[in-house]
């Protein structure tokens, strides 16, 4: 039961993930309107948060939890260090630097956070260590 509830909390917040990041994209695609620019990147982690919300809905395993990790964290560290470090433009992605933090940009970073979290939670019960006890 426990893992259930741990695995509909991790696939929420990929699509919460996913939600904001299409509903923003536009909007981060009028920095490079004819570039790879930060719409493309938005739209690519988008996919990514919905493809691996699937995969842990589907086949809910240590693998698929390892996986929404990384696909959560890929999305939360960005928008820490966009938000307090102007990072200059790098080859063809721009420079994201955006210093506020709105209502859109608080809920992706709560799901991104609370999905690492999750899903490390998902890693753990799927793991069968919690399971070895001592003699």
């Amino acid at each position: 039961m426990t893992e259930r509830v741990v695995r509909g909390l991790v696939v929420l917040a990929l699509l919460v993930d996913a939600v904001v990041h299409l509903r923003l994209a536009p909007q981060m695609q009028l920095a490079a309107p004819g570039g790879i620019g930060g719409g493309w990147l938005f739209r690519i982690q988008a996919v990514v948060a919905l493809l691996v919300a699937l995969y842990v809905l589907l086949r809910p395993s240590r693998g698929a939890y390892l996986v929404a990790g990384l696909a959560a964290l890929s999305a939360f560290v960005p928008v820490l260090l966009y938000t307090y470090v102007n990072v200059p433009a790098i080859g063809p992605i721009p420079s994201m630097y955006d210093p506020f933090w709105t209502t859109p940009k608080v809920i992706s970073a709560v799901a991104e956070g609370l999905g690492v979290l999750l899903a490390g939670i998902g890693v753990w019960l799927t793991s069968g260590v919690r399971d070895a006890r001592p003699g």
